[in-house]
C-alpha cells in the first residue's frame, strides 16, 4: 500500500513538471510571435529635405575630336618639273612666304632669257617704225608723201607697238612660271603632312604639304541637343585628355545643325596651349554661366543599377525611387534634372531603403535652451 501511494505521488510530480515546462515553452512562442508582430509595425527612421530651385554655376560636359582650325593644302602651280630640293618636314613651323620646295628651273631660265631678247627686238622695231611714222607725217605735211604711204607707216608703227606688248606678256608669263618653281608657304603655321620627295616629278595641282594655319587647333565637341541652347560663342572651357593633360579653350562657334541620328550638335572650341594634336580624343567642360536648377543634398543621391536617383516621400510615408540626371555636383549640393522643386527627398537613411518602404520622419532637433546666469548668493 505504501508503494502504491509512493508511485502515485511520483506520477503526479512528473505530470506537474511537464505542465510547467509546457507553460514555459508556450510563453517563449508567444514572445516570439509578439516580437515578430512588433517588427512588422516599425519603420525606418529617416531625415528628409525639400528640393529647391537655385541659380548655380552650370557646366556642360562634351567630348569630341581635336582638329585643325584651318588646314591649308600646298600644291604646285607649274607641272612637269623635278623637285631638286625639299626644305621642311612634318612637324616644322613655317612662316608665310618661306620656301618649301625648289623645282628644276633650268628650262624656265633659258626661256626667260629668250623672252627678254624678244622684248628687246620688239622694242627696237617699235622705235624704228615710230621714227618712220614721224618722217612720213613730216613729208605728208610738206606735200612730198601720199596719204597711202602715211597710212602704211602708221600701221607699221601700231604693229610694232603690239609686238612689244606681246613680247612683254610672254616675258611676264615666263617670270611667273619661274617664280612658281620655288614653292612657298601660303600661310604661316605647322606642317602636319608632307607628300613630296627630292627627285619626284611634280604635276600641276599635286598636293605636296598640308599646313595648320597659325598652328591653331580646336575641339569639335559633341553636345546633346538638350544642352545645346546653353552653349554660346565666347564661353570659356577646359579641354582635357588622359594623354596630354588640360588646356584652356573658348567656344568659337556653335553649329546650327543637329545630327538626326545621334541628336548631337557641334560646338567648335579653340584650344590654347597644351600638346594636343589633330585626331586626338578630348573632353570639354564648358562654363555656361548661372542657370536655374533643382538642387538636393548630395547625400540623398544614390546609384541603383548604375543610375542616379533619389527616394521621394509619398503621401502615405512610403518612399519611391525616382531616377534623376546629375547636372553638377559639390560636396553639399547636387543639381539634378527630372525632379520637381518642392519634392521631399530622403537624406539620412536613404541607403537602407527599398522601393515602397514605409518610413518615419525624424523630428527636427530642438534648439538648445538658453542658459541663465546664476543668481548671486545672498549674504
Amino acid at each position: 500500500m505504501a508503494n502504491i501511494v509512493r508511485n502515485s505521488l511520483a506520477g503526479a510530480a512528473m505530470m506537474a513538471l511537464g505542465l510547467t515546462l509546457a507553460a514555459c515553452g508556450g510563453g517563449d512562442e508567444a514572445k516570439k510571435a509578439e516580437a515578430k508582430a512588433g517588427s512588422g509595425a516599425t519603420s525606418q527612421t529617416v531625415s528628409i529635405a525639400v528640393a529647391s530651385l537655385q541659380n548655380l554655376p552650370r557646366t556642360v560636359t562634351a567630348s569630341g575630336t581635336i582638329s585643325a582650325w584651318e588646314e591649308v593644302p600646298v600644291g604646285a602651280e607649274t607641272g612637269g618639273l623635278t623637285a631638286t630640293g625639299v626644305f621642311v618636314d612634318e612637324g616644322a613651323w613655317v612662316r608665310q612666304g618661306q620656301p618649301l620646295v625648289q623645282l628644276n628651273d633650268a628650262l624656265l631660265r633659258a626661256q626667260l632669257r629668250q623672252q627678254q631678247a624678244a622684248v628687246q627686238t620688239a622694242e627696237a622695231n617699235a622705235a624704228r617704225d615710230q621714227a618712220a611714222l614721224e618722217r612720213a607725217q613730216e613729208l605728208k605735211g610738206r606735200g612730198f608723201l601720199s596719204q597711202a604711204s602715211l597710212d602704211t607707216a602708221l600701221a607699221n608703227q601700231r604693229a610694232s607697238a603690239a609686238n612689244v606688248l606681246a613680247a612683254q606678256a610672254s616675258l611676264s608669263e615666263t617670270r611667273t612660271r619661274l617664280a612658281q618653281a620655288t614653292i612657298r608657304a601660303p600661310v604661316g603655321g605647322q606642317v602636319i603632312r608632307r607628300s613630296v620627295t627630292r627627285g619626284q616629278i611634280v604635276g600641276a595641282g599635286t598636293e605636296l604639304f598640308r599646313i595648320v594655319r597659325d598652328g591653331r587647333l580646336e575641339l569639335d565637341a559633341q553636345v546633346p541637343e538638350t544642352e545645346l541652347a546653353l552653349v554660346r560663342a565666347g564661353q570659356t572651357a577646359v579641354i582635357s585628355s588622359d594623354q596630354v593633360g588640360e588646356a584652356t579653350g573658348r567656344v568659337r562657334i556653335v553649329t546650327s545643325e543637329v545630327d538626326a541620328a545621334s541628336r548631337l550638335g557641334t560646338a567648335r572650341i579653340s584650344v590654347t596651349g597644351g600638346a594636343f594634336r589633330p585626331g586626338m580624343f578630348a573632353r570639354a567642360r564648358i562654363a555656361v554661366g548661372d542657370q536655374p536648377a533643382v538642387t538636393v543634398p548630395t547625400a540623398s543621391v544614390l546609384y541603383r543599377e548604375n543610375r542616379a536617383g533619389v527616394f521621394v516621400m509619398g503621401g502615405d510615408n512610403r518612399v519611391h525611387f525616382q531616377q534623376v540626371t546629375v547636372l553638377s555636383r559639390t560636396a553639399d549640393q547636387t543639381a539634378v534634372g527630372g525632379l520637381t522643386a518642392g519634392s521631399r527627398v530622403v537624406v539620412a537613411g536613404a541607403g537602407f531603403l527599398g522601393e515602397g518602404d514605409r518610413v518615419t520622419v525624424a523630428a527636427a532637433p530642438r534648439a538648445a535652451a538658453p542658459v541663465r546666469a546664476a543668481a548671486p548668493a545672498k549674504n
